[in-house]
């Protein structure tokens, strides 16, 4: 068990948490969530005894061990093998005292105690951990010196999760990871057998791996049972019972407070006045419920459009040296509307791929046909580093747009999902999540037709991530997605292209299968994700899809005009809607209010009947796509 009471702390002195407390049971999975910068971090400080609190404490069993990923990755010649297995600081000092005790009864105790932690079998658990993170049996013979940081955070993580730990500590895990490592690592937390408390925006991760969510909020921390999506919808319940508390008290409060103020002054009522002063200042207030805002996330429209297919390749081949392709025999097809998500671990070549097809990366072999005029936008996370740090947001823009007014490049910066207090602050001075959303509002400027983003997530929280799915979902050109957050991928794409093997081959089967092939072959490594092997079948399938897609031109149009019908109908009941709310209306020119209201009433059955229409329309399609 850990209990955390009545805890405050600042860092630089802004107050994160104040007078917080929870307490969670041993073998609790705690979500701890939160937005960017409420604390979450601090929390973790506090409890390992990093940083001190200004009040409260921190408390679990004196014999627990509590464990956490390194901040430093190791980069030393040891192999990751031995990395990994030198965690259990207890098994490789009894490993190292065995070959030096001459004493029979203490050797007899360290075998025994060797045998009580299954230490002989430690090899095989760290071959197995190592493995669910991505890295083959060769790899793991290979020292750490020569992985690149992120593959090395994979060693520091595999090295807590083998020391298995009483109390787990995970801060955003997922961050360093591909898919395929978060699926595995997703499957381990829910099966740890401690108790474990990882901070993170993953929403599967939330849902799946943990039974519980702590939330960190205006500096409190409450506890709920329950995945992300039982939090979200109890609280939710709790904040309208909360504003209606609220109402009600208000209204208490303001009818006690008039007969004060009417009748104080009068002798006569005295008395009964200042009960009620009594009754007022036992009646207390209830806290209204702030919600924090999010700054949407909005890509431009392509100007035009180009026809189908937009991308083609025949036999393609890539990669970074002459003669050594890292992908070959890639034939494939990208139309103006589709939504794309590479599968495949990390190495296998998925950002060479999108460098490939975003023209970073000439072709070896083969050929790469692009339709005439296509723009391509191109976001990864790497290129972070290609911001000025001196520069603000605003002055980013002012390049693209030098001629332009000031109000539209800040009203262009606003579009990428920077508050206006951000456009002014230099890069260096932003939040992770406020360079990518800087970064992707750069990569789209040029309203591109095609949009390849590689791991947008890594810093954005979940309510950013929110507005990321709805901008892509609004968003009307062609979408390649690289990302470990199944969420996104699962709300934003219909089409799944496996990397792997040295080629990029469509992924038969949703998203759900291909979790499930990557958990079970992590515990048999003979069953491997399969492809689509019939170069024939491919062809046939591409024609065919193509044929159909054609066919079904004139459908889309007309699925796309309801769709803009809808959305302007919508825009136009707003408007009503503003425009009638206001009492000066009905008071100074009623005939115009009746006016605005017979308005509003024909624009919500006409929106009523449009999407009657889409839906309609939609499910022809989806049927004809089906066929």
């Amino acid at each position: 068990m850990i209990t955390i009471t009545d805890l405050s702390a600042r860092i630089a002195g802004r107050l994160l948490l104040d007078h917080a407390s929870v307490t969670l049971p041993a073998g609790t999975k705690a979500g701890l969530v939160g937005r960017n910068g409420a604390g979450k971090s601090t929390l973790f400080k506090l409890i390992t005894g990093e940083l001190s609190s200004e009040t409260g404490s921190v408390s679990y069993p004196k014999s627990a061990k509590l464990g956490q990923v390194a901040q430093e990755a190791p980069g030393t010649e040891d192999s990751l093998l031995e990395i990994v297995l030198a965690a259990d600081k207890e098994r490789a000092a009894l490993m190292a005292e065995s070959e030096t005790a001459t004493d029979p009864d203490r050797i007899a105790d360290i075998q025994m105690r060797l045998v009580d932690i299954d230490a002989h079998s430690a090899e095989a658990r760290a071959a197995s951990i190592l493995a669910g993170l991505g890295f083959s049996q060769e790899a793991q013979l290979r020292p750490a010196s020569s992985f690149s940081g992120g593959w090395r955070m994979r060693v520091a993580l595999a090295s807590v999760l083998f020391a298995e730990p009483d109390l787990l500590l995970l801060d955003e895990p997922t961050n360093y990871l591909d898919l395929e490592g978060t699926l595995w690592l997703e499957d381990y937390v829910r099966r740890y057998p401690h108790t474990v408390i990882v901070i993170s925006h993953d929403r599967d991760m939330l849902n799946n791996a943990v039974t519980s969510i702590v939330h960190l909020d205006q500096k409190k921390l409450t506890f709920y049972r329950g995945g992300y999506d039982q939090f979200e919808r109890q609280k939710a319940e709790n904040d309208e019972l909360q504003t209606k508390a609220k109402v009600k008290n208000d209204a208490a409060r303001k009818h006690l407070q008039t007969f004060i103020d009417r009748f104080k002054a009068k002798a006569s009522k005295a008395k009964q006045a200042q009960s009620r002063v009594k009754a007022l200042e036992r009646m207390g207030t209830v806290a209204s419920v702030i919600e924090d805002h999010v700054q949407p996330i909005t890509f431009p429209e392509p100007e035009k459009q180009p026809a189908s297919p937009i991308i083609s390749v025949q036999n393609g081949a890539v990669g970074y040296e002459p003669g050594k392709p890292i992908l070959k025999n890639i034939t494939l097809r990208i139309d103006h509307d589709d939504r794309i998500a590479l599968l495949g671990s990390n190495g296998n070549g998925k950002s060479t791929f999108a460098k490939f097809i975003a023209g970073r990366l000439a072709a070896e072999s083969g050929e790469l046909k692009l339709a005439p005029s296509l723009k391509i936008g191109f976001f990864a996370q790497h290129q972070l580093d290609d911001l000025v740090p001196g520069d603000s947001p605003v002055e980013h823009v002012r390049r693209l747009m030098p001629s332009v007014p000031e109000g539209k490049v800040r009203a262009r910066v606003a579009q990428m999902g920077l508050a206006t207090e951000k456009m002014s602050t230099p890069a260096k001075d932003l939040s992770g999540g406020e360079k990518a959303r800087l970064l992707m509002g750069l990569a789209a400027f040029h309203a591109p037709n095609l949009l390849i983003l590689d791991e947008p997530t890594n810093h954005l929280d979940i309510d950013s991530r929110r507005a990321l799915i709805e901008a892509l979902n609004d968003y009307q050109g062609a979408v390649i997605l690289i990302s470990h957050d199944r969420h996104l991928i699962e709300a934003t794409v219909d089409r799944l292209w496996l990397v792997n093997n040295g080629t990029v081959q469509t992924f038969e089967g949703d998203l759900e299968e291909y979790r499930d092939l990557i958990v079970s072959s992590g515990k048999k490594k003979e069953e491997k994700p399969q492809l689509i092997d019939d170069a024939a079948s491919k062809v046939e399938q591409r024609k065919a899809s193509a044929e159909r897609r054609a066919s079904l031109a004139p459908l889309r149009k007309k699925i796309n005009d309801a769709e803009a019908l809808t959305a302007k109908l919508e825009k136009l009941i707003q408007a009503l809607d503003k425009e009638l709310a206001d009492p000066a209306l009905y008071e100074k020119t009623p005939a115009k209010a009746a006016t605005k209201a017979k308005e509003r009433g024909e624009a919500a059955a006409k929106l009523s009947a449009a999407e009657e229409q889409w839906l309609m329309l939609s499910s022809e399609y989806e049927e004809a796509m089906a066929g």
